[in-house]
């Protein structure tokens, strides 16, 4: 029933096209004198017909070039001639042309005026009037860009540059000499012209550029001497539309790519209406007649349907012609719809009405069609994956599967042949046609891309400490118990503070039966004796030691001072590299495995496990290569250690530094993607209480010990795209 309905919308429409190329009436009325005469500034036409005018004809004007055209329906030429020269005022001519039953008059003008009309009987009085403008003079330069400011200077382009923008338009950049060059800019079929007025360019830039590589709309650039100018021929292909703007001595166009909207008459990027501008008075007239005006002037292959009628009134002055038809389509209900270069123009229902039984019978005709069988030989894809991906089957990370939207028809299938890596699909034509385009675009070869990271781990240690050693010896007797920690006696005695001492010696003779007793000074043997000894005085270092003491050497002082600074730098650098293909994850470690004991106490005794944690450094790194050039990285760095200095009954703990991060860094360009900088002081002294706390002296019964360390961490991260020939780009 569908598909009866569908013939019969098919074969309506056929009639109403073929009603619309049926012979019309013979026309009603004549066109039989023009006369032309000039009242000052005005020029006044009167046009005489066989029979009175029951309305104005309809008209419209255009700026550029200057005309203004007045249909008469119903109308034939009885003139006898399609052309006549006048050259009255701004009145250059006429052209009368007739189609049908209708006739155009068209009178071509030196620049734009207005116009009125006026019925008289059998007459019809056109007035042209000028159009007073503040800016007719500017509207005269706008073919120029930009003025010469320095009259009879002469110029230079210095450069000429081409790069690609971000949106893959070409970009022209010209380095001039200074700002005051003149540029005139104008489209020449299919050409872009660009001329530097009154200005030289060096032998080098007098060049052409074949810039086809940088896939943008612009495939040559040539630039050469052109009299006392420089001429740059900027040759683009496809529909293209251009911006040329200047910044100080910097001249730069741009030429990007349009993408046809079929829902717009005028093609381009820009916003809003974009029609050659149109004034057009129009009282109480077809609308169908003034679609078919308004199509003529945008130059449009459009087929008007029989059901767009009635009448509309519009006065407009200076208005796109684009959108003169979308005030109409807003008016009357009308939408349109385009294929290749011809347009349809109907009521809005009717328009939905046919898409709709189109697509239904689409539908039942995919129903019902004949599959077909084809195989796709696959050169970089596998074709496992491939069939899945027809199939609307996906893998998950965890190894299951997964729908997704499904490319073959209902009942069409997709079978993969892993040995001769080949897919074979059943499915209706249409969609043979659609698999076949996606399979042509993923069956490409992947570049690669080599990711050298270098991380480098700086350590500054520092270790500084000061100390005092001071003793003090006092002797005079002789009768002495040797050995240490004796304290300070009175008479016949010797006093010392800490360390070891040997004590004074006596030797006893007897003469003439007198006993006499020689006595041997205390000396020092071994070491000092110090009575305050607060350093720790390590292998390394320096000391300085001083002694007061009398002749005698009964009472002696000594001070000896320790210190002790070290200073060291360390480096540790791992450049691990790693090669993928473009938008495949990639992975390197290198490390080891910490093992882990862990011991669990039960009814049936006590059992210990060993589990391992790894402590590795690794690059993890995902790269995307833009269309510019670039490399887009997903990244993520670990670097980590075990730390046997804190381990808990023989575990250490691991020691992590982690940098995650997603940046874009220029072929065979470097970027520090992270650093961590740990600082670790420790400040410790040790005194003589209440003598460690004497001002200036106590330093004498004091030690300290300053510690510091500085820990860096840096990943300097440098992606190269390899060629197809194995060289770095």
């Amino acid at each position: 029933m569908k598909l009866i309905t569908y013939a019969m919308a098919v074969a309506s429409t056929c009639l109403a096209l073929a009603s619309q190329v049926k012979a019309e009436a013979p026309p009603t009325n004549v066109i039989e004198s023009v006369n032309v005469a000039q009242q000052g500034n005005d020029v006044a036409l009167r046009i005489d017909l066989k029979e009175p005018l029951s309305s104005p004809p309809p008209g419209f004007s255009v700026a550029n070039p200057a005309k203004i055209a007045l249909d008469f329906q119903s109308t034939a030429n009885g003139l006898g001639k399609t052309s006549q020269v006048f050259n009255q005022g701004d009145l250059k001519g006429m052209n009368v042309v007739q189609v049908g039953d209708r006739t155009r008059v068209v009178l071509n003008l030196v620049k734009n005026m207005n116009y009125k009309t006026r019925i008289d009987g059998k007459s019809l009085y056109v007035t042209l009037s000028p159009v007073e403008r503040l800016a007719d003079s500017a509207a005269q330069r706008a073919t120029r860009f930009a003025e010469e400011s320095l009259v009879g200077a002469k110029h230079t382009v210095n450069d000429v540059m081409f790069r690609r923008g971000k949106d893959g338009e070409g970009r022209i950049v010209v380095d001039l000499s200074d700002a005051g060059t003149g540029i005139d800019i104008r489209q020449q079929g299919p050409n872009l012209i660009v001329d530097f007025v009154k200005t030289t360019a060096p032998e080098r830039l007098r060049r052409k550029l074949d810039v086809n590589d940088f896939a943008t709309p612009v495939s040559t650039v040539e630039t050469k001497a052109f009299g006392d100018n420089v001429r740059m021929i900027i040759s683009p292909k496809g529909v293209w539309e251009h911006n040329a703007y200047q910044s100080d001595n910097q001249f730069i166009v741009e030429v990007k790519q349009i993408v046809e909207d079929p829902n717009k008459l005028v093609q381009g990027s820009k916003i809003g209406y974009q029609g050659p501008r149109v004034s057009i008075n129009y009282q109480n007239g077809d609308v169908r007649a003034l679609l078919r005006l308004m199509a003529e002037e945008l130059n449009l292959n459009a087929v008007i349907s029989e059901t767009v009628t009635g009448t509309t009134t519009l006065v407009l002055k200076d208005v796109p012609a684009d959108q003169v038809i979308d005030i109409i389509f807003q008016q009357k209900g009308l939408d349109m719809r385009k294929k290749g270069n011809i347009i349809m123009i109907a009521p809005r229902d009717e328009i939905s009405t046919r898409e709709k039984l189109d697509f239904e019978s689409k539908q039942q005709i995919s129903e019902l069609e004949p599959i077909k069988l084809e195989q796709f030989q696959l050169n970089y894809q596998k074709a496992i994956d491939v069939a899945r991906l027809l199939a609307g089957v996906v893998t998950g990370g965890g190894g299951g599967q997964g729908s997704a939207q499904r490319i073959l028809s209902k009942r069409g299938s997709a079978v993969a042949d892993a040995q001769s890596n080949i897919v074979f699909v059943n499915d209706i034509p249409s969609k043979l046609d659609e698999i076949r385009t996606f399979i042509r675009a993923i069956d490409v070869g992947a570049r690669q891309v080599l990711i050298e990271a270098r991380v480098v781990e700086a350590t500054d240690s520092f270790n500084r400490a000061i100390g005092a050693k001071l003793g003090l010896i006092n002797s005079q007797q002789a009768s002495i118990t040797n050995g240490p920690g004796n304290i300070f006696g009175s008479g016949n005695t010797a006093g010392f503070v800490g360390g070891s001492y040997a004590p004074a010696t006596g030797t006893t003779t007897i003469t003439d039966g007198v006993a006499k007793t020689t006595v041997t000074p205390a000396v020092l043997t071994q070491t000092p004796m110090l009575g305050v000894n607060l350093p720790s005085f390590a292998s390394t270092g320096g000391t300085m030691a001083f002694s007061l003491f009398n002749s005698a050497l009964t009472r002696i002082l000594n001070v000896e001072i320790a210190a002790l600074e070290s200073d060291g730098l360390g480096k540790v650098i791992s450049s691990p590299r790693v090669i993928t293909a473009n938008n495949v994850k990639a992975k390197i470690e290198d490390g080891t495995e910490v093992p882990y004991v862990v011991c669990t106490d039960s009814a049936t005794g006590r059992t210990c496990t060993v589990s391992f944690k790894p402590a590795k450094l690794s690059l993890e790194a995902t790269p995307q290569i833009t269309p510019e050039g670039t490399v887009r990285m997903a990244l993520l760095v670990k670097k980590e250690e075990p730390d046997w200095t804190r381990a808990i009954a023989g575990n250490p703990p691991i020691k992590s530094s982690i940098v995650e991060t997603n940046v874009v860094v220029e072929n065979g360009g470097t970027v520090v993607i992270g650093g961590v900088f740990i600082t670790d002081s420790q400040d410790i002294i040790e005194k003589v209480p209440l003598l460690g706390d004497i001002p200036f002296l106590g330093w004498l019964f004091k030690y300290k010990n300053d510690t510091g360390k500085r820990r860096e961490l840096l990943v300097f991260i440098t992606p190269r795209v390899i060629s197809d020939k194995m060289r770095f780009d």
